[in-house]
């Protein structure tokens, strides 16, 4: 065996004893490093699980939600042939814009005749309420001179009765005149064969005789004519007594003139409807968008006959958009309106903030076409899920537009300390 040079055992175990030193010093480095590491490491274990217990206890979210709006089907009012169509799909218009347009001619011609229809009924009703006054007057009128003829004919049956009364004296008075100058004439005339009496005395009783004969005829024929006045008069007071009784009628004439004024009133107004409801079917020519959208869906092209009712084209409105979100039942324990969300678009991947408007009064799987069945005795529990309205709680954080209904999104509600 060749001998071990003295020198370098010496610097062999020199350099076991620098290695063993160097490890030493390394130890301690190393217990440190680890030692930090492993608290960072347990750090930050804590910190995520002291994140997770936050975020599940003051937050509640799901990936199950949508952005809703309202999708409009513009449909006819009114029937025609449509003669333009300036709109095409996918564009996006403001509200009041044109969208389609019926031939106008024929709801012109009826605004026209619904027109000249209200002018007539408007003469109808104005000559019908002049009328009313002037039958008023004319019926108290009349009603006046009836009463007024019926007194003067009752007077003039009593002045006819007085004057047969005075005729009837006359009669009697002639009449005892005449058989005076009669018996007078028998006496004078054998005086006046004797020549008692003159010729003259003789004629002169001859005269009165007949004088008063005469005045018999003429007394008896006034009572006959104060007996036919008598009858004239009674005859006036039955006429003007039947023309009192129809004058009397003066308050229904005049409520009769009234109701006819207010019929031609009503008819007034009718014909103002029908002209309005034709001027209403000649705007209805002109189909313009509601709200401001997007016309997603055309179904009408120029020279297409349309019917009312018919849907044209389907419009997107880009306004009151709204977020559905189906929560877990189990995330609604603290969930309540007013709370306050963070809602993450996919799309764009920007934040919006909203706030829960309302929680729904059903599962999604009650108000499906087909509920669950679970009476055949198989019943497995499955979470169900409620939907929950959000409401963009910032409108202008979207004045671009860019969101858009089935949008998904991932809402944030904070259930404690909002």
């Amino acid at each position: 065996m060749a001998e071990q040079d003295p020198e370098s055992g010496r610097t062999g175990s020199q350099n076991q004893q620098q290695s063993s030193d160097q490890e030493q010093r390394e130890n301690p480095e190393k217990k440190r490093r680890r030692s930090f590491i492993l608290f960072f490491i347990i750090a930050v274990l804590v910190v995520g699980a002291l994140l997770y217990y936050w975020h599940s206890t003051f937050y509640e979210d799901t990936d199950d939600a949508q952005v809703n709006g309202h999708i409009i089907q513009i449909s006819a009012r009114v029937q025609g042939h449509v003669i333009n169509v300036p709109v095409k799909e996918n564009q996006e218009v403001t509200a009041g814009t044109l969208i389609a347009e019926i031939d106008p001619h024929d709801y012109e011609v009826l605004v026209a005749q619904d027109e000249a229809n209200l002018e007539a009924a408007e003469a109808s009703y104005e000559a019908a309420r002049v009328n009313v006054p002037v039958t008023n007057v004319q019926s108290y009128s009349s009603l006046s001179s009836a009463d007024a003829n019926v007194l003067a004919s009752s007077a003039q049956v009593k002045r006819a009765v007085r004057q047969l009364d005075q005729a009837q004296a006359e009669v009697a008075q002639a009449e005892a005149n005449n058989t005076k100058s009669q018996l007078d004439l028998k006496r004078y005339t054998p005086l006046v064969e004797k020549d008692v009496i003159s010729k003259q005395q003789y004629d002169q009783a001859i005269a009165t005789a007949q004088a008063n004969q005469a005045a018999v005829v003429s007394a008896k024929a006034n009572a006959i004519a104060a007996e036919e006045q008598i009858a004239v008069a009674k005859q006036q007071t039955i006429a003007s007594q039947a023309a009192q009784r129809n004058a009397r009628s003066a308050p229904q004439q005049v409520a009769v003139q009234k109701a006819k004024a207010d019929q031609a009133a009503a008819q007034v107004e009718q014909a103002r409807a029908q002209l309005n409801q034709a001027k209403l079917n000649l705007s209805y020519t002109k189909i313009v968008a509601p709200v401001d959208g997007i016309i997603t869906t055309k179904n009408v092209e120029v020279g297409q006959n349309v019917s009312v009712g018919q849907n044209l084209v389907t419009l997107v409105s880009l306004h009151d958009l709204w977020v559905t979100a189906n929560f877990k039942e189990t995330q609604l324990h603290l969930m309540r309106p007013n709370q306050t969300v963070k809602i993450h678009v996919d799309m764009n991947g920007r934040d919006y903030d909203g706030v829960v408007t309302q929680i729904g009064g059903a599962t999604g799987s009650m108000l499906s076409l087909f509920p669950p069945e679970n009476a055949t005795g198989n019943y497995v529990k499955v979470v169900q899920r409620v939907p929950v309205r959000i409401d963009f709680s910032k409108p202008e954080e979207d004045k671009d537009h860019i969101l858009r209904p089935g949008l998904s999104v991932e809402p944030t509600v904070r259930v404690k300390g909002s």
